[in-house]
């Protein structure tokens, strides 16, 4: 059976090559040529001996996932879609902005976490990705864009940064994913800083405490409400880690992280979440943890049953956390002509949950699920 070498980091690599036989050194050599050149074809890396090529053609690929679809949008957005087998895809995204060029990447087919306003989560779970299919979408990326993140080329480097924040839980796919974000941070692959390199998570204590000894990057933690009566409904697993060890724990994931505050992302709802009083128990709710917001306009989805909070009332609550001492953006929303602004990636994926059977077979809707919550359906 052939290895994919997009499955292995350089400690992975460097013990495949021991089993076949070769020196460490190999590990390094190829890693510069699929990673900082994106080449796939052994026969192409000429610093490599003959017989090593011919030996790797034979025991070795380099196999990203299948490209099904690159659409653009009239803002810059690019959407990929690839092909992850069995009849499930996903998607990832490239953000260009002036100073910078962000890839959002998926980690799994589809989720398992059913956030109620993310259009991911509401189609059900297939399964977690591979490191190579993690990986594979920098990979991918950086040869449609047309230049690979070698740094020795004097060129500049297209996508800068990295968030695993597309389709799935990053930290619910945890040894995968790990191997994928060291690549991300190699200096013989894409040689990204871990200041550049972010994982949200809507809450998985123990994997974020994994991560801080693993492998700590920049954190994003998905929060969307202030208190765990409606932070329950809106995104499930606050009922496993509600929000006091959460904040815990982003207490002691910044003993580790690279940069010195937490990034909470917070999706407006319109008369969900985004009242003065919501704002205010924000305020009181993150005072002990070193932060900033990050406002995400709602990106609405077929039957999503949430509408967008208006646009004062979002500068209108920014402006409580901000009086409040905490920095405050408003994400500027991209790519909704190609489905591709955050909440709306759904790719395809072959439901395992039964989720979707399950909604069908109960008759529940949002307004059900969120009983004595006020949704505009």
């Amino acid at each position: 059976m052939t290895a994919n070498l997009l499955d292995f980091d350089a400690d992975g690599l460097t013990a495949w090559f021991a089993q076949q036989g070769e020196k460490s050194f190999r590990a390094r050599q190829v890693l510069r040529w699929m990673h900082q050149r994106g080449e796939g074809d052994f026969n192409a890396m000429t610093d490599i001996a003959k017989s090593l090529r011919e030996k790797l053609l034979l025991t070795a690929t380099v196999s990203p996932a299948p490209t099904i679809s690159d659409k653009l949008s009239d803002d810059g957005t690019r959407k990929f879609l690839f092909d992850v087998g069995n009849g499930n895809a996903v998607e990832t995204v490239f953000i260009p902005e002036d100073d910078r060029g962000t890839l959002c990447i998926s980690s799994q087919a589809g989720c398992a976490l059913e956030c109620a306003f993310c259009s991911t989560g509401r189609q059900g779970f297939n399964r977690n990705l591979s490191t190579a299919e993690i990986i594979g979408q920098l990979w991918q990326a950086n040869r449609a864009l047309g230049h690979a993140p070698a740094s020795n080329d004097g060129g500049e480097r297209i996508i800068s940064n990295v968030v695993l924040m597309g389709m799935g839980e990053p930290l619910a796919n945890f040894d995968n994913l790990v191997p994928a974000l060291r690549l991300m941070l190699d200096d013989n692959a894409y040689g990204l800083s871990r200041r550049r390199v972010t994982v949200s998570t809507s809450g998985i204590v123990p994997a974020m405490d994994r991560l801080a000894a693993a492998c700590p990057v920049a954190l994003a933690v998905s929060l969307h409400a202030a208190t765990d009566g409606l932070r329950d409904k809106l995104v499930p697993i606050n009922r496993k880690y509600p929000l006091a060890d959460l904040m815990a724990a982003c207490q002691r994931y910044l003993v580790h992280a690279p940069r010195d505050f937490v990034t909470f992302e917070y999706v407006m709802l319109d008369g969900v979440n985004d009242s003065d009083a919501d704002a205010r128990a924000l305020l009181h709710l993150v005072r002990d943890v070193p932060c900033k917001f990050n406002l995400i306009p709602f990106n609405p989805f077929p039957a999503s049953g949430f509408k967008r909070s208006p646009a004062e009332r979002v500068r209108r609550f920014a402006s409580i956390l901000i009086n409040g001492g905490i920095v405050t953006t408003t994400r500027k929303t991209r790519g909704v002509d190609i489905d591709a602004a955050c909440g709306q990636l759904a790719g395809k994926v072959l439901d395992r949950s039964r989720r979707t059977l399950r909604s069908a077979e109960t008759g529940a809707g949002l307004a059900g699920t969120f009983a004595g919550v006020e949704l505009h359906l």
